[in-house]
């Protein structure tokens, strides 16, 4: 079949226009000329960034009234919910006392009960434990590569068998996060062609590590959307994202201390935060929009640190002024647990199973506290008799 001359010229033409004008055809922020030089309106965000400034501040000041064990413990409570819900906005659920002992574990706390835990639970842990504690060594392309191979230690996602250690191939097609049935998907979002990973990355890393003249909490948002968006990984690609906004955060704080929970309250806003990414992905490189919700949402996990860490000082205060009773570890052990929040009630076989001990120990243990003044038996008694601690204000 002969082509007409004609047409191959017209489409030789409108290719280079196409090619020259590609903020006229792009439908992604990484195929606009520009990429990835970001812009936005700083008078949108001077007053949040003030604010945050504050909050951290006043929080930071608290922090240092703490001693070091108390410190700890206000780390190990966020780092643990960072795992919880970093893996929840991915639709995972882990349990709970398996997240408390891989980190303790990691970071030599002695929180009693330790138990066995799943390869894909420290997996989460490690990647955020190397991003929050060792925040000052320079992101690198092995460092990345860890992390996700640490995600998905079988090489699995699901049910679906992925690339790990490596960027992903596109030999399947191009990567792109799907909803909808089969037959009637929606695509909100196509990463960049894998042949341009190398370079992508490079660029990446070393912004990451070499940018000094940016704010480094706007830095945080922008290393979390820029990251996403290139979208490296066969799956694990909003877990590390969130990992690199943590690091960036724990250097603008100079601390491996973390007392806020940024994913925590991503989880709560999980809809508004997928509708946020794609909109942006779809619009210009005028990102204020994300800087503005990224920054109410760092505002909000700090306001609500302020009430978990009233709660560590009162708990300090306590301990403080009951340091000089004596307490076996079995009572140190079933207290701290009342205090970070008891699942149920407390009763003595509760006590004995939790603590490893027979129940007239677990009674003897408790009839001590009471008579300490550390403890009160709650109103129902018979078979149903529990205990709490008792109310804040006498303590």
């Amino acid at each position: 079949m002969e082509i007409n001359p004609f047409i191959l010229r017209k489409f030789a033409e409108n290719k280079t226009y196409f090619a020259e004008n590609r903020l006229a055809i792009a439908m992604y922020i990484h195929q606009l000329r520009q990429w990835p030089r970001f812009t936005w309106q700083d008078e949108h965000l001077a007053t949040l960034l003030s604010d945050i400034r504050y909050v951290q501040g006043r929080l930071a000041g608290r922090m240092d009234m703490l001693g070091f064990s108390a410190q700890q413990e206000t780390s190990f409570l966020t780092l643990t919910q960072d795992v919880l819900k970093t893996s929840e906005i991915e639709g995972e659920t882990l349990p709970l006392n398996e997240v408390r002992s891989s980190i303790a574990r990691r970071l030599n706390i002695d929180i009693g009960g330790l138990i066995p835990t799943d390869r894909a639970v420290d997996g989460v842990v490690d990647m955020l434990l190397d991003a929050t504690q060792a925040y000052d060594k320079p992101l690198s392309e092995d460092r990345l590569l860890g992390w996700q191979t640490a995600l998905f230690p079988a090489g699995r996602s699901g049910s679906y068998t992925i690339q790990t250690g490596r960027w992903r191939s596109d030999d399947t097609g191009p990567m792109q996060v799907v909803s909808g049935p089969l037959g009637r998907e929606r695509v909100h979002f196509e990463a960049p062609a894998s042949e341009r990973l190398g370079n992508e990355m490079t660029h990446f890393i070393n912004w990451f590590n070499t940018e000094q003249s940016l704010d480094p909490i706007l830095k945080s948002a922008i290393a979390h959307l820029w990251f996403v968006t290139i979208h490296p990984f066969d799956d694990g690609n909003g877990r590390i994202a969130r990992a690199i906004a943590d690091m960036q955060l724990a250097r603008a704080e100079r601390s491996c201390f973390r007392y806020y929970s940024l994913s925590a309250q991503i989880r709560l806003d999980r809809k508004a935060y997928y509708t946020l990414l794609e909109r942006t992905q779809r619009g210009s490189l005028d990102i204020t929009d994300w800087l503005v919700w990224f920054l109410n949402c760092l505002r909000r996990a700090l306001h609500q640190t302020e009430q978990q860490l009233a709660q560590v000082l009162t708990k300090a205060q306590v301990w403080s002024r009951f340091g000089d009773i004596s307490l076996n570890d079995r009572q140190r052990l079933l207290i701290n647990k009342l205090w970070d929040g008891f699942d149920g009630k407390l009763t003595s076989s509760k006590w004995a199973k939790i603590a490893k001990c027979s129940q007239d120990t677990a009674s003897r243990d408790i009839q001590d506290l009471i008579q300490k003044g550390m403890l009160t038996k709650d109103e129902a008694g018979g078979r149903s008799t529990s205990y709490s601690l008792r109310d804040q204000t006498d303590l």
